[in-house]
C-alpha cells in the first residue's frame, strides 16, 4: 500500500478533528474531544521546548557553511534571497492589509470555548532559552565558526543539526496531524470552527494567486537582468515545479532543479552553487504563506496588524529563513519562535499557523523552487560578466 503523504494525512486530521468536535458538541459529551486537547497541549508544550533547539541546530551550521570561503558570489547571492523575502512579504502585507479585512471579521480569541475542554492533565516542558537568546547565539556560532582554525565545533553543531532533523522528521512532522485534529476538535466543540474556516480560506484566496504572481514577476525580472524569454524560462522550469508539487521539499527537488537550471543557459558552476544553496536561503513562497496567515489569525482574534507590528518580523523572518532547513513544514517550524515572541501567537494560534502552511505547503514550495531557478539565471549573468571584464582586464595588461 502507498504511503499517505503528509497533505492528505493533514486534511484528514482537520476533518477528522471537525468530525469529533461537531459530534462531540451535539450529544454534549467532551471526553474524546479533551482527550485530543490533552494531547495537543503535550504536543504544543514539546514543539515550544524544541524552538531554540531548531533555530539553534539549523541556523548555526547553516550560515557556517554559508561563510565557507565562496567570495562574493556568495554575498551576492545572500543578499538578493533576502531582498526577494522581504519583497514577497512587504506585497504579502500590503495586500493582505488591503484585503483580509473585508473578509475576515474579528471572532475574539482563537479557540474561545463556553463548556469545559481543558486537558486532562499538562506536563510543563519550558525550553532551555529564548527564542532571541538562541538566534544571538546561532548568529554569533555560524559567523565565528568558519574564521577558527579547529574544526571540532562545527562538525559538533552539523551533528546537533542532524540531531534535531531526526526530531523534526520522525516525532514532529508525523503527529502534526493528531496535533492538528486537537486544535480543530476543540473548535468545533467551542463553535468557533466556521470563523476559522473562513479565515482558511479567505487566506488561501490571497496566498496562492500572490505565489503564482510572484514566480511571474521574477521571471519577468529575469529577463530585463538577462534578456531570457520568460515564457520559455518558466516553460523549462515546469519539471522542477511539478517535483515540488510533489515532494513539498525544496532539497529532494535539487537534482531536477539543478537540470532546469541548465536548460535555462546556465553555467554548470553557477548552478551547482546556486541551486543547492537556494533551496535552504530562497523561501519567498514560505514567507508569503507565514505572512498572510499571520496577518489573518491576528484579524480572527481581534487585532489590527500593522506595517509597524509585520515589518520587523518580516525582516527578522528574512534572516530566519536563510537557514531554515528545506524539507516539509521547515519554514513554519524556523518561524514559529518569532511567531510566538514577536506577534505573541500562542500555542492555539501556532497551530493554525501550522495548518495553514502545511495546506500549502506544496505550492509554496514550488514558488521556492521556481525562484532558486530565477536567482541562478542572474547569478549566472553577474558571474560572466565578471568573467569578460576580468578577462579584458587581463588582454589590456597583456599588451
Amino acid at each position: 500500500m502507498k504511503k499517505i503523504g503528509l497533505l492528505p494525512r493533514l486534511l484528514l486530521g482537520i476533518l477528522f478533528g471537525i468530525g469529533i468536535g461537531l459530534i462531540s458538541k451535539s450529544i454534549e459529551m467532551y471526553q474524546v474531544v479533551r482527550i485530543f486537547t490533552t494531547f495537543s497541549s503535550l504536543f504544543g508544550n514539546f514543539l515550544n521546548f524544541c524552538i531554540p533547539l531548531i533555530i539553534v541546530g539549523f541556523v548555526a551550521p547553516g550560515i557556517a557553511d554559508l561563510g565557507k570561503g565562496s567570495g562574493k558570489l556568495l554575498g551576492i547571492t545572500v543578499v538578493f534571497a533576502y531582498l526577494s523575502t522581504i519583497l514577497a512579504g512587504t506585497a504579502a502585507f500590503f495586500l493582505g492589509k488591503s484585503i483580509l479585512p473585508k473578509l475576515i471579521k474579528a471572532g475574539g480569541e482563537v479557540a474561545k470555548s463556553n463548556v469545559y475542554l481543558d486537558p486532562f492533565f499538562k506536563i510543563e516542558m519550558p525550553p532551555i532559552m529564548g527564542v532571541m537568546t538562541a538566534l544571538i547565539i546561532a548568529f554569533v556560532l555560524g559567523i565565528c565558526m568558519p574564521y577558527i582554525k579547529g574544526k571540532n565545533l562545527f562538525h559538533i553543531t552539523k551533528d546537533f543539526r542532524d540531531i534535531v532533523d531526526i526530531i523534526v522528521r520522525r516525532v514532529i512532522i508525523p503527529f502534526v496531524p493528531i496535533h492538528i485534529a486537537g486544535i480543530f476538535a476543540k473548535l468545533s466543540a467551542s463553535g468557533e470552527i466556521f470563523s476559522t474556516l473562513k479565515t482558511f480560506s479567505s487566506v488561501y484566496l490571497l496566498i496562492i494567486p500572490l505565489q503564482l504572481g510572484y514566480i511571474v514577476v521574477q521571471y519577468l525580472i529575469t529577463y530585463f537582468a538577462t534578456g531570457k524569454n520568460p515564457v520559455k524560462s518558466l516553460k523549462t522550469m515546469a519539471p522542477g515545479y511539478m517535483m515540488a508539487l510533489g515532494t513539498q521539499s525544496s532539497a529532494a527537488t535539487i537534482p531536477v532543479n539543478l537540470q532546469c537550471a541548465h536548460k535555462n543557459g546556465v553555467s554548470k558552476d553557477v548552478a551547482d552553487f546556486v541551486i543547492p544553496l537556494c533551496a535552504t536561503i530562497n523561501l519567498a513562497g514560505d514567507t508569503i504563506t507565514l505572512v498572510l496567515g499571520a496577518m489573518g489569525v491576528m484579524i480572527m482574534g481581534g487585532q489590527t496588524p500593522t506595517l509597524g507590528m509585520i515589518m520587523p518580523f518580516i525582516l527578522m523572518l528574512g534572516v530566519t529563513m536563510v537557514a531554515a532547513p528545506g524539507i516539509p513544514g521547515g519554514g513554519v517550524y524556523a518561524s514559529l519562535g518569532l511567531l510566538k515572541d514577536m506577534l505573541m501567537f500562542g500555542k492555539p494560534e501556532q497551530g493554525l499557523m501550522i495548518a495553514i502552511h502545511f495546506a500549502q505547503d506544496s505550492l509554496g514550495t514550488a514558488t521556492n523552487v521556481c525562484g532558486d531557478g530565477a536567482m541562478a539565471m542572474i547569478i549566472d549573468r553577474i558571474f560572466r560578466n565578471k568573467k569578460k571584464v576580468a578577462e579584458s582586464t587581463k588582454l589590456e595588461e597583456a599588451v
